[in-house]
């Protein structure tokens, strides 16, 4: 890696200005930009890629049998095979949520021998109404799997020889009653036409079972991914520990799992009596094991806290149609029972391989380097004559709040000369004017705190990451004010959701824009978006007086500082890694329009705040580096280099120098203050103009800085620029 770093260095010191002047350079670029890569990790990365794979094999079994078998899809065949597939698809519903949660039940084949029984004995012998049968159908099995659920969750024993148990004894308790009871059902006729509905009845031509699964499937399905019930018991099934740490009661939620368990195998056994009327000793014998090898077939973890309905329902029809195609097959006695267990043994390896291996395949593909030129840096050494010229300007920077903050990344005043900044702890810090000396937690909002802005009733409005834009007002009450925008429409990752806001600003009507530096990456791995260098961020705007929320620019290059122009018409926003201002226009003739500010800057913008005689003071977080520079051009290097290298020796930007800038609104640099040593302020991230003063943040470091500057007007406040008109 260092190697490579020094000829990365060397080349680009002999590198031409031009940067697209290359015959290998233009193919490159045409291969990243029409190939993007990044689909196939974003792909991976979605929950619901697991079901590719059981989908696959649910197309590969019919096309097998639908070849190999005779009249395999007749549709007498397919009508009597849908209705076995709507029987088995509730038990394994109620199984799976048993797996989620981290368990097992082996007693569902018995449970819904007895179901099976107690309806036929409640319609052929006691002739009792369709509706009382499916009520006392399903309490009596629920009442099993309440037995199940107080053992296992709340008395803690195993849940395998538990369920074990319970399957050996309600299997001898429907002999026994069997012994009592099988003639008079055989001899009973229920005469009904619900019941013959029920059995073998169809709702626009899909059986009746299979009709309600569907509409159970999606209730369930709701009740997994969006309810608090489905939330515990994935967090249970995910970490035990980690969920009584957040509060889940482990107990209940355990047993709720196996009481629902429990009233699935009676709804199935409810229709499987009124199917077919067997009241022999048959019923359920085996049942176990289909649903076992469906839950597993459709790719829900053994080891819980990851599986869907969809998965279940998908493993369901695998395991039946196998099922149904040995039989038709002729196959000989017990070669269905071989078959499905060589599918259990297999599946549970690819389940075991697959949970192990997955993350790793996702940490070498989702990182998508993509081609990215910059032209020559400007110059900034001292004799160069360049307005980016190192200079000791920051050297007489005063501190405050030494050791009082941590990772104050903005500073925002409001009417009063009251100093605001973030830490990373989740707290916004306030220093009381007019000396500045000690801070104290104004509030707590948790993330980490970073740019931030006031409004006009001095509240503070401040962009979280990870969490979203919220709004503190000098009560300190804490309010929410976003954390999700519109899709794409085109988006494969879900970019609803905010994943790192961090800096915004007010226009002159109320309306909030804001930055999200990136939708791949998150708080903890930010820096990694460098090394893509994509097109990943985004400019959102909030409107308090709808609430509403609206994406408004996409496909920039970490967008970051954001500062409402003079004219109240647009904003000025950076792209770090293109080293580049723009402006939005978001209101007038040009309203929705994005113009190039300044395009080439010799290090990475951050923050952007008003200045007071009409410009602007911009921080650089950086200084760019010709190794980077090149590495930019070359993604396959990137690429590399992130596979097979730790992220600690990566190439990433330099951010332990950097420099604040002034421009004009037309993108004029017109002065640039600088730490040569570094002692004061190694990383700065932005700088507020406050009564002839600049005062300086930055998100890594200990201190707020302070620091004199000639102004026009030694009484100028932001809060005055923005809302003295208003």
């Amino acid at each position: 890696m260092n190697q490579s770093a020094k000829q990365s260095t060397a080349y680009a010191q002999d590198a031409n200005t031009q940067v697209d002047t290359s015959s290998g350079d233009a193919f490159v670029k045409f291969r990243y930009k029409w190939i993007p890569t990044h689909i196939f990790g974003e792909l991976l990365s979605k929950p619901w890629i697991d079901n590719v794979v059981p989908v696959t094999i649910l197309l590969l079994v019919v096309a097998f049998f639908s070849a190999t078998v005779n009249n395999f899809l007749l549709p007498a065949n397919v009508m009597d095979g849908t209705r076995q597939i709507g029987e088995l698809g509730f038990v394994v519903i109620g199984l799976m949520f048993v797996v989620v949660g981290g368990g097992i039940d082996l007693s569902v084949g018995s449970n819904f021998a007895l179901g099976n029984l107690l309806a036929l004995a409640l319609t052929n012998i006691f002739g009792l109404p369709v509706w009382v049968v499916f009520i006392a159908v399903i309490f009596t099995c629920s009442f099993v799997g309440l037995i199940n659920g107080i053992l296992v969750g709340y008395f803690k024993l195993r849940a395998f020889l538990t369920t074990l148990v319970m399957l050996i004894g309600l299997r001898a308790l429907v002999d026994t009653l069997l012994l009592e009871y099988a003639l008079d059902i055989s001899a009973g006729y229920f005469d009904d036409d619900f019941w013959y509905f029920i059995g073998d009845g169809d709702v626009l031509g899909i059986p009746t079972s299979v009709f309600l699964l569907i509409i159970v499937a999606i209730a369930m399905h709701i009740v997994l991914s969006r309810t608090k019930l489905g939330w515990h018991i994935m967090a249970v099934g995910g970490s035990r520990r980690s969920a009584h740490n957040a509060g889940i009661s482990l107990n209940r939620t355990v047993c709720l799992s196996y009481v629902m368990c429990g009233a699935f195998a009676g709804i199935s056994a409810f229709f499987y009596a009124a199917r077919l009327g067997n009241g022999g000793s048959y019923p359920g014998v085996g049942l176990e094991v289909l649903a076992l090898t469906a839950v597993i077939v459709g790719g829900i973890s053994l080891g819980g806290g990851r599986g869907s309905v969809f998965k279940a329902v998908i493993g369901t029809m695998i395991v039946q149609i196998i099922s149904l195609g040995v039989v038709q097959a002729g196959l000989l006695s017990g070669a269905g029972q071989l078959v499905l267990g060589l599918i259990l043994l297999a599946a549970i390896g690819f389940n075991v391989r697959w949970v192990k291996n997955r993350d790793k395949v996702l940490s070498r593909i989702y990182m998508s380097p993509t081609y990215f030129a910059l032209p020559k840096a400007p110059e900034t050494s001292e004799s160069s004559g360049s307005p980016y010229a190192a200079n000791d300007r920051l050297g007489a920077v005063e501190v405050i709040g030494l050791d009082q903050v941590d990772g104050a990344e903005d500073v925002v005043f409001d009417s009063h000369d009251n100093l605001y900044c973030g830490d990373r702890r989740g707290n916004i810090m306030r220093f009381d004017a007019p000396d500045y000396k000690q801070a104290r937690v104004f509030a707590h909002i948790g993330g980490h705190p970073l740019g931030m802005a006031i409004d006009s009733q001095d509240r503070v409005v401040v962009c979280v990451g990870g969490m979203g834009l919220y709004r503190v007002d000098q009560s300190a009450n804490v309010e929410k004010l976003t954390d999700e925008t519109n899709r794409s429409p085109f988006a494969i990752i879900d970019d609803s959701r905010l994943r790192l806001t961090d800096d915004c600003d007010i226009a002159p009507d109320g309306r909030i824009f804001f930055s999200e530096a990136t939708i791949r990456f998150d708080m903890s791995t930010w820096p990694s978006d460098a090394l893509e260098s994509r097109g990943s961020g985004r400019i959102v705007c909030y409107d308090p007086k709808r609430n509403t929320t609206k994406t408004v620019a996409r496909n920039l290059t970490f967008p970051n500082g954001i500062v409402t122009s003079f004219n109240g018409q647009s904003i000025l926003f950076a792209e770090s890694w293109a080293c580049r201002i723009s402006r939005y226009w978001f209101d007038g003739p040009k309203a929705g329009q994005i113009e190039r500010v300044i395009e080439n800057l010799p290090g990475y913008p951050d923050n952007i705040n008003r200045a007071s005689d009409g410009t602007y003071w911009m921080a650089l977080m950086g200084m760019r580096s010709p190794a980077l520079d090149l590495a930019l051009r070359m993604p396959s290097f990137r690429k590399r280099m992130s596979q097979e290298i730790s992220n600690d020796e990566w190439l990433y930007p330099n951010i332990n120098t950097g420099c604040i800038v002034r421009f004009s609104e037309d993108g004029e640099i017109i002065e640039s203050l600088w730490d040569k040593a570094g002692d004061n302020h190694p990383m700065i991230t932005s700088m507020r103009e406050h009564k002839g003063r600049l005062y300086i943040g930055g998100i890594f470091n200990n201190r707020i800085g302070s620091l004199k500057i000639d102004s026009e007007d030694q009484n100028w406040t932001g809060s005055e620029s923005y809302w003295s008109k208003s």
